[in-house]
């Protein structure tokens, strides 16, 4: 049960960091690509705080916190080992995306980011998002119909 979650945050940091090595490498000359024009783009964007560029002058902070959340969802998951699928799917999906960011935090200073949405207001992002909005709304569902009904 633990090798599943360990590999599953594993691939999903490998992911994630594949993905911001090309979108460096590929688009920092060019600043943004359009795939579908005025839709959505791949724009590089080196984000030093949270969505919106949110505590950009706390970069020590988030990544603190995000260490804390780590090591706590971690720590939940080996020594309660939670049965249901749903459950450590979220959670895996989440950790794996904060383990992404976090090392962009710890080797560079900044997240980078290269998903625009620009049809919307919406900022830039980057897979371990994708994943951690996945896993938020994975628990969000996990929590408002399974969490009553068997134990995690």
């Amino acid at each position: 049960m633990l090798i599943p979650f360990f590999t599953g945050i594993l691939i999903i940091g490998i992911l994630d960091q594949a993905a911001k090595f090309f979108a460096a490498g590929l688009l920092q000359s060019v600043d943004t690509y359009p795939l579908w024009n005025e839709v959505f783009h791949l724009t590089y964007v080196e984000n030093k705080g949270a969505g919106w560029g949110m505590f950009s002058d706390h970069t020590w902070l988030l990544t603190v916190a995000t260490i804390i959340v780590i090591v706590a969802a971690v720590s939940y998951v080996v020594v309660k080992r939670p049965k249901d699928q749903l459950f450590l799917t979220a959670f895996t999906f989440m950790i794996g995306g904060a383990v992404g960011n976090l090392v962009d935090r710890v080797r560079q200073g900044f997240v980078i980011d290269f998903l625009d949405f620009t049809l919307i207001d919406f900022p830039v992002f980057n897979i371990a998002d994708c994943f951690i909005t996945i896993g938020a709304a994975i628990f969000v569902i996990y929590v408002i119909f399974f969490s009553d009904k068997k134990e995690s």
